[in-house]
């Protein structure tokens, strides 16, 4: 296939002073020249609605460059450096080795000059907003590199028709969004947050006897969405001696299901009614909206706990605080939610059966920096006329 070929020429690159030079697999080697150039059609002007918006332990290797004066660079749109919402530092370090980088201030303070010069938009934590208005005001532009791998905040139909190409980072995000997976059915299933509040309150006299969890060990965990990272979290559920259940648009080969030991539910209503865990590993599109609710989650056993690393809008989260207050099921451990961060009054924030995290599937230091360094690959690739190693195809 193109892009294991693709993969196997990779040479590892030490792109920053500090850190371990590991060799990725997943990442297109680009030629130097920034030569190449695309017409798009710019004669789109329908305003398309979207709804609103997941290789750990390894270094990703972007294409080398030959030197260049910063002039000579591509231009690349960011929403700002540093600061609550902008490009951390290292990686702005990054992304500064391959093109000349244009914060949206910049380039709204002079958009004359500026629209001509960018040709790439990195979108980090679904910033900057990519709208019709952006894209008509960027004759020269080529691609949007999405660092993280759900594009459900990007309306790909509307990009597409503006010749734009869309990419994200599947492999830089899969060992740490597996891991995360896994810390909340743990954390769940021991209660570690209550736990924790127990031990340091300065009211606890003594522990109590029955204050209980449940076990991981040899449960069964039912994921839906068996992806990149849905295979990554039943590996690690084989750990844990987990009878693994799987729903997913198509069944895995055999010899897949076998090494994790996983078997297919055909229907996502088998997987439910048998699972002591459920885990949504999938990205959100229209048809998957709301996928669990009051229906779904009043199949589930009432010993089971829900886990999402997916998207927030996966759950009806009016159906899941109903379904948590009357004990229709255990437990809820969520990384995500809809919207981000919830309203401080949301009853969700108010229940003591489940764990509530910031949206830090990716939040490592190693996945950062991968997501990063596959999203220049990607955009490296684009700009030089060079296969793409991961493209995003509106359906």
């Amino acid at each position: 296939m193109l892009r294991s070929k693709a993969f196997n020429l990779l040479k590892s690159i030490h792109l920053m002073s500090g850190q371990p030079k590991l060799a990725y697999k997943g990442i297109h080697p680009v030629i130097a020249s920034h030569g190449h150039r695309s017409h798009r059609s710019v004669g789109y002007r329908q305003r398309y609605k979207t709804g609103a918006g997941s290789a750990g332990g390894r270094t990703l290797s972007a294409p080398q460059t030959k030197a260049m004066s910063e002039k000579e660079l591509p231009g690349l749109l960011i929403l700002d450096i540093g600061g609550t919402y902008g490009v951390q530092e290292n990686i702005v370090a990054l992304l500064k080795k391959h093109f000349c980088l244009i914060t949206m201030k910049e380039f709204l303070e002079n958009k004359k000059e500026m629209s001509k010069k960018i040709q790439s938009v990195f979108v980090s934590e679904c910033r900057p907003t990519v709208d019709q208005e952006l894209l008509e005001s960027l004759p020269n532009l080529k691609v949007i590199g999405n660092s993280g791998v759900g594009v459900d905040h990007l309306n790909l139909k509307m990009i597409s028709n503006f010749g734009v190409k869309v990419t994200n980072t599947p492999h830089a995000v899969a060992d740490s969004t597996a891991d995360i997976g896994m810390a909340l059915m743990l954390a769940s299933a021991r209660r570690l947050v209550e736990g924790s509040q127990i031990a340091i309150s300065p009211h606890t006299k003594y522990f109590a006897v029955d204050w209980l969890g449940v076990e991981v060990t040899r449960a069964t965990l039912g994921i839906i969405g068996m992806g990149r990272i849905g295979y990554k979290v039943a590996q690690r559920a084989r750990a844990f001696e987990m009878k693994i259940l799987y729903h997913n648009r198509k069944q895995r080969r055999k010899e897949e299901e076998q090494a994790v030991g996983a078997h297919y539910c055909e229907k996502m209503e088998d997987l439910l009614q048998q699972s002591d865990f459920v885990m949504l590993v999938v990205n959100l599109t229209p048809e998957n909206h709301k996928m669990i609710g009051k229906k779904e989650l009043g199949l589930m056993k009432p010993t089971a706990t829900l886990i999402n690393i997916g998207r927030g809008a996966l759950i009806d989260q009016d159906a899941l605080v109903e379904a948590l207050q009357n004990n229709v099921i255990r437990a809820a451990a969520l990384d995500v939610t809809y919207p981000e961060p919830l309203p401080r009054d949301h009853p969700l924030l108010k229940l003591n059966n489940i764990i509530i995290t910031p949206h830090i599937g990716t939040a490592t230091v190693q996945a950062i920096q991968m997501m990063a360094e596959e999203a220049i690959a990607n955009m490296l690739a684009v700009l030089n006329g060079q296969p793409i190693p991961s493209e995003v195809f509106p359906k």
